[in-house]
Order: structure tokens, then sequence, then C-alpha cells
């Protein structure tokens, strides 16, 4: 059940990265270049995603227990780390420079650009570095 359940969420976030238009990253990047030739789609895309997520979360957390697992998997921290500011760092880089994050990059293998699979390949490397990484202390 939790499966089929995680493949129709699955297959809904990549028709919404699709539709949004966040798979094809001259969008993205136009919407970053706020300097230059600015484009605004990405503005509503992202605020819906925005206010469905903190109306989703405001429902959600009212729940004693999540439908398909026993509790909720909340991070158990707050804290501002070296590793979360590297990661927000590299990830909006990453994003900068090519128009892509994880999501629609994944979303837009199906396409078999040599661009994406390059970029999918470099983020995979960049996990696997990622989790090798020694924890921060408190």
């Amino acid at each position: 059940m939790r499966s089929a359940f995680a493949l129709i969420a699955g297959l809904l976030f990549g028709l919404g990265l699709v539709f949004g238009g966040m798979t094809q990253p001259a969008v993205v990047l136009g919407f970053l270049d706020v300097a230059g030739a600015w484009n605004p789609q990405l503005l509503f895309v992202m605020a819906g995603a925005v206010a469905t997520t903190a109306i989703g979360y405001r429902l959600l957390l009212r729940r004693k227990r999540p439908l398909l697992e026993k509790t909720f998997h909340i991070p158990p921290t707050r804290q501002v780390d070296m590793r979360l500011i590297g990661g927000a760092a590299v990830f909006g880089i990453g994003w900068g420079l090519v128009g892509y994050c994880p999501g629609p990059a994944l979303a837009s293998l199906a396409g078999l650009s040599p661009s994406t699979l390059l970029f999918v390949a470099a983020m995979a490397l960049g996990w696997w570095l990622g989790a090798r990484l020694p924890a921060s202390r408190s």
C-alpha cells in the first residue's frame, strides 16, 4: 500500500514539476536572472508550493500519526551548522549554474539529455560524498 501511495505521490510531483516549468532549465535560469531578463513565471509555482506545504503541514500535524507510518519523521534538531550551510550553498550554486535541482533533474531523465545525465551523475556523486562527511559536533 505504501509503495502505491509513493508511486502516486511521485507521479503527481513529477507532473507538477513539468507543468510548472521546473524541468526546463531555461525557465529556471530566467527566473534566477533578476538583474537581466527576469522571468517571474516560477514565482507563482513557488508561491503555490509554499502555500500548499504550509497548509498541508498544519493539517497533517494535527493527526496523532501519519496514515501509513507509526510516527512522523521530523528532524530532531533545528540547528544550523556548516554541513547545512555548505549543502545549501552547493544546492544553490548547482541550481544557478545549470537550472536544475534534484526533483526536476530526476523528472527530466526520461529525455535522456546528455547534460541532464551528467548533472544527475554529479548529483549522485555529491550525495555519496556528503554521506561520508563527518557529522558536526554539537
